[in-house]
């Protein structure tokens, strides 16, 4: 069945609200599921392509995970966000397919290592912080017309920088920087405390930021 794009400009029912989007769903209205899809299939991807090798299989198991969502819609109990419930389904299975296609991120354990060191507090002072995700800016701002150019590049960058975290780093600074989820959000879908939460986000945000220093460091001294 064709399903057209949702068009939030045409009056309708209110899918932003959980209840609502729920019961759509469970009658297979089908402008509920086009909502579902506008809304999470480009981050589900997103956050797929770090278990998996390749864009292939990251689409794959977005495709299974939908057919899991709609074979599972009427057992929802709604005891999460719904938005927590689709990514939990997506986990579990890109987890499965990352162990068959050696890149596997173990399940998340509440056990915080301390002896890994981090990158000095105040290294970050030259950089200009304005909120969450704008944390991995170069040391110098660009000047147009280059911009949009090295913009490009430097996001190329850092997701090869944040490709090569420690997986269970790399799983929440994809989670709370790419994909702007809450503190909370997180922990509920990873199942691990705030404290673990934080040091794993610390951790990954340090190592890409080092890598990033010395990145540009080197481009500024050839």
């Amino acid at each position: 069945m064709c399903v057209n794009a949702y068009d939030p400009d045409v009056p309708g029912e209110d899918f932003s609200d959980d209840a609502v989007l729920v019961k759509a769903l469970t009658t297979r209205d089908p402008e509920a599921f086009a909502y579902l899809l506008d809304r999470y299939h480009a981050p589900l991807v997103r956050l797929a392509r770090q278990y998996v090798p390749n864009r292939a299989v990251a689409d794959e198991v977005v495709q299974d995970t939908w057919l899991a969502v709609i074979e599972g819609i009427d057992r929802f109990e709604q005891r999460s966000s719904l938005k927590t419930w689709l990514y939990r389904i997506l986990l579990n299975i890109a987890r499965t397919h990352g162990a068959k296609e050696q890149r596997t991120i173990p399940f998340a354990t509440n056990a915080i290592v301390d002896d890994e060191p981090a990158v000095d507090p105040r290294r970050f002072r030259r950089f200009a912080l304005k909120g969450r995700g704008t944390w991995a800016q170069p040391p110098q701002p660009w000047s147009e017309p280059e911009r949009n150019a090295l913009d490009a590049e430097s996001r190329s960058f850092i997701e090869h920088a944040v490709d090569r975290l420690p997986p269970d780093q790399r799983e929440v600074l994809t989670m709370r920087d790419l994909l702007d989820w809450s503190a909370v959000e997180v922990c509920d879908a990873l199942g691990i405390t705030d404290a673990n939460q934080r040091v794993l986000l610390h951790r990954g945000r340090s190592k890409v930021r080092a890598t990033l220093e010395r990145h540009y460091g080197e481009g500024r001294e050839s």
